[in-house]
């Protein structure tokens, strides 16, 4: 089994920064891309920023020039710097990691539990 586990989550006043981490543990043989996704109330889960292994990124629009993505693949750790944030950007944040536990098979979704992120006007 494969288990993610995000931290870093809290409260900060608008204007400030947080760094989300998210470290992947269990049966592991390789880890292909890793990325955050984030839920507010009432609203859909929504895509954030993805990291290939290789350090590829990709970023929603709502967060390019804000938030930046990165990764120790030595610690299978992903993390996400969070500044200049914003009310809206209050919600639920998850990671997830394409996992593959067994070189005869293909990669899993692993997702993590949660982290919340509140950004107080």
């Amino acid at each position: 089994q494969v288990q993610l586990v995000e931290s870093g989550g809290g409260l900060v006043q608008a204007g400030g920064s947080l760094r989300l981490s998210c470290v992947a543990s269990g049966s592991i043989v390789s880890i292909g891309a890793m990325g955050w996704y984030r839920q507010a109330p009432g609203k859909r889960r929504e895509f954030v920023a993805r990291i290939t292994s290789l350090g590829w990124t990709e970023y929603a629009d709502s967060v390019k020039g804000r938030f930046t993505i990165s990764r120790e693949n030595a610690k299978n750790t992903v993390y996400l710097q969070m500044d200049t944030l914003k009310p809206e950007d209050t919600a639920v944040y998850y990671c997830n990691a394409d996992v593959r536990s067994d070189w005869r098979f293909a990669p899993n979704v692993y997702w993590g539990q949660g982290t919340q992120v509140t950004v107080s006007s």
